[in-house]
């Protein structure tokens, strides 16, 4: 009995370091659900300075106001942060596309970022030339695959229009566009992967490809040297398939994305944004009822003529990236940090709302939330706002290069030591239910017990589960707790995501004032815990 008794007192301590304090909930729960500005911030990021290309004057201007916005609530040391240089700069100006023949359309397209200006209205024949190039099938078949297109088409494109995607039946879109997690997939997320080893192969190229229904899985095999790799792919895709239609002189590229339906537009780069790199031509994506009717009119050999006309602002030299940092000091162990972020930046189809306004503005609430309480926190609480990360999660890499570590040595910094946690948010605007732990088997019972006053707002679910896309996994890279939220996954991938529909519309404000006192209160008991939160063996050198 004795030796019971003193077992219990010996686990006490840390249990009881681990156990929420209800009343700052109560407190942070009143604050975020009953003086909410998360909308009005999310109105002026998308709304007023959206969209928010890396690079851009908006991404710029748009920093300025949040710095702004966060040195009006109070934090100190609000300061924009460069870590160039990125490329390009790029602001569209003015586009349209118009079928001419064999019957006058105005057609619902929009440039893809980086395209080359027109020189005034230019109309042009078409030519069906597409490129049955695609990412999923791996860099093999895809250099494979390149090397023939460019053999075929050589010589054949100049001053011509070329449609790029092949005409197809539309599938019937059964599945709905807006949803919410079930109890039963929230459950499925609790359940541990099966046990499977990284993929240490140094290029990818010496990698077996899966079939594409597996390429989820398989990038999550993938370890961070091989992820960067594919980064790098991406870009070298866009930049090659810019630069072979510029060397051919062609007027223009028109596609259709395979994500696309209803009248919807989906895009990014039409090529390099490296000053580097040649500038990709006039790149247009139409929606897929209107390019699939152009692209059959020109399959059954109809005359058709489109005019194109494209304005666009760009740099001639390297521009800084930028990412916005701000912070809130600390009182006993203020040399010690605590750090939330999203990525500020966002593709220009829409205003960058649900991709991502949306944790933005959840972030700099949090802030606000911290700071009108005036809650008393032993460590610093510091936001960083990301720029670049839509095109490699450059700006948080960036920022745990220059004051962590650098993941290609491992060699750490003082910092590294003094970083108890950072919190991500960048899944769109839906509520919080739950986290991911990256593995991380020590943080169960504390976001168990953190998580649990959230219960009934339907947050649930602590999965030992990675995922991946952005930029907390630029902090666990080099050995540091970083996580991203289980979010619901509403319309974000359906409709908002890279579209011309991510705007500030699509925002559910229950969801987002939700997500704003959940991260608030997980900030605060970091911040005052006794100890920084338990870190894995550092990770070996990339």
């Amino acid at each position: 009995m004795k030796r019971t008794a003193l077992l219990l007192l010996l686990t006490l301590p840390a249990f009881n370091q681990d156990r929420v304090d209800l009343g700052i909930v109560d407190r942070i729960k009143a604050e975020a659900f009953e003086h909410s500005h998360v909308m009005e911030t999310l109105r002026n990021l998308s709304d007023v300075h959206g969209p928010r290309l890396t690079g851009s004057p908006g991404f710029e201007d748009a920093a300025k106001w949040a710095m702004g916005e966060l040195s009006g609530y109070g934090l100190e040391k609000v300061h924009l942060e460069k870590w160039g240089p990125f490329g390009r700069a790029w602001t569209l100006e003015q586009s349209s596309l118009e079928m001419m023949e064999p019957r006058y359309a105005a057609l619902t397209a929009l440039p893809l970022a980086w395209s080359s200006s027109t020189n005034g209205a230019v109309t042009a024949e078409l030519v069906l030339a597409p490129v049955k190039v695609s990412f999923n099938d791996g860099p093999k078949k895809n250099k494979e695959a390149w090397q023939a297109y460019q053999a075929a088409w050589t010589g054949k494109l100049k001053g011509k229009i070329v449609l790029i995607s092949a005409p197809k039946v539309p599938a019937p879109q059964s599945n709905p566009q807006f949803r919410r997690y079930t109890d039963a997939e929230l459950a499925d997320m609790q359940k541990a992967p099966a046990p499977a080893a990284k993929i240490s192969a140094k290029r990818l190229e010496d990698l077996e490809w899966p079939d594409p229904s597996e390429i989820g899985k398989f990038f999550g095999s993938l370890t961070n040297g091989l992820m960067d790799q594919i980064y790098d792919l991406y870009d070298q895709v866009a930049a090659e398939r810019g630069a072979f239609f510029a060397k051919e002189g062609v007027a223009g590229v028109v596609l259709e994305d395979d994500r696309a339906h209803t009248g919807k537009l989906f895009g990014e780069a039409a090529g390099s944004f490296k000053t580097a790199g040649t500038a990709a031509p006039p790149t247009f994506v139409v929606t897929a009822e209107q390019y699939n009717r152009i692209a059959r009119l020109v399959e059954k050999k109809t005359p058709v003529r489109l005019r194109i006309s494209l304005k666009a602002t760009t740099s001639d030299h390297d521009v800084d990236g930028l990412n916005i940092i701000g912070q809130l000091p600390g009182g006993a162990k203020t040399d010690q940090i605590v750090m939330i972020g999203a990525h500020f930046d966002s593709w220009h189809m829409g205003t960058g709302a649900m991709d991502n306004g949306a944790g933005s503005a959840v972030m700099i609430e949090v802030m606000r939330i911290l700071k009108a309480l005036n809650l008393k926190m032993d460590r610093t609480v510091r936001i960083g706002l990301w720029g670049g990360e839509e095109e490699g999660l450059f700006g948080s890499r960036a920022y745990v290069k220059e004051h962590f570590a650098d993941p290609k040595t491992m060699q750490v910094t003082s910092e590294h030591g003094k970083l108890s946690g950072y919190f991500n948010l960048d899944n769109g605007g839906g509520k919080i239910r739950g986290v991911y732990l990256q593995g991380h088997e020590a943080m169960r019972p504390i976001f168990e017990s953190w998580l649990a006053p959230f219960r009934d707002l339907g947050v649930t679910t602590v999965s030992i589960r990675n995922t991946g896309g952005t930029d907390h996994l630029s902090f666990a890279a080099v050995g540091l707790p970083g996580f991203q939220f289980i979010q619901d996954p509403l319309d974000y991938s359906t409709i908002a995501h890279h579209s011309s529909m991510d705007t500030w519309d699509h925002a559910v404000p229950e969801d987002l004032m939700q997500a704003s006192a959940v991260i608030a209160t997980l900030v605060y008991e970091t911040a005052v815990r006794q100890e920084m939160l338990p870190r894995r063996e550092l990770p070996k050198p990339e």
